[in-house]
């Protein structure tokens, strides 16, 4: 009466599609790659996501032309067909092999920590694409890409992902830059007494643009280094597989 499930194991690289659905029309608005374990070199437990950038070098232009062609297209078009048509944001988890991709998942939301790395490119154009695929009007829209790459570190509470402490003190978040090219997003933080502390296992997303990411790396990680935070870790190998 046993059952024994058997899968297959799917070898290559791991990467996110963005795209935006209103119904009929759909629009890519982005490429990213997180990395998932705890630790430097894709060690330890896996985790929400400690870090993330895009736009992600194995999903190259003719990688995604073919997953929007073979993948993303036709399971749109088979949900209109059976009168269920999609609207909204999907992504689309890519497993990436000899330049072929294959879909591990869908999900209908934007990634965590990749939102945030594709906000900083999108920039305040992202509202108006959000309100486009709303109103079933993606047909009239367009993604103005700069030629920039975007890096995001996470900060995380120590321990995590197993038991962490609440509560720590988190200083000098008032230094931190915050234009187009820097900024620290706060997932898991509280206000106490005038004081910032930590209130979950990922508590902050320090992230940056660059023309290039090695120097959005530099400039991420030089913000992540001016805050000052005893209770908290971060990996320091983000966006390794691209920067070799």
């Amino acid at each position: 009466g046993a059952e024994v499930v058997i899968e297959e194991f799917m070898e290559g690289e791991e990467a996110s599609l963005f795209v935006l659905c209103d119904g009929e029309n759909i629009l890519s608005v982005g490429t990213a790659q997180d990395h998932k374990r705890v630790g430097d070199g894709d060690t330890g437990p896996n985790t929400g996501g400690m870090g993330a950038y895009s736009p992600a070098p194995v999903l190259s232009p003719e990688i995604e032309a073919i997953a929007m062609e073979q993948i993303v297209k036709p399971t749109m078009a088979e949900m209109a067909r059976r009168g269920m048509p999609f609207q909204g944001v999907l992504y689309a988890g890519l497993m990436i092999k000899d330049g072929q991709p294959r879909l591990v998942e869908y999900n209908v939301r934007f990634g965590d920590p990749e939102c945030q790395v594709l906000m900083m490119r999108l920039g305040a154009q992202v509202l108006d694409l959000l309100h486009a695929a709303a109103e079933g009007r993606l047909n009239e829209m367009s993604v103005t890409w700069a030629e920039d790459h975007a890096l995001t570190v996470v900060m995380a509470a120590l321990g995590y992902p197993g038991d962490y402490e609440k509560g720590t003190p988190i200083g000098a978040l008032d230094t931190m830059p915050e234009d187009s090219h820097h900024m620290v997003f706060h997932a898991g933080t509280a206000e106490t007494g005038g004081k910032i502390v930590a209130t979950g296992g990922r508590v902050l997303n320090v992230t940056a643009r660059g023309a290039t990411l090695q120097e959005a790396r530099d400039r991420a990680y030089g913000m992540v280094e001016g805050i000052d935070w005893p209770g908290g870790f971060y990996r320091r190998d983000i966006g390794w597989r691209a920067l070799g």
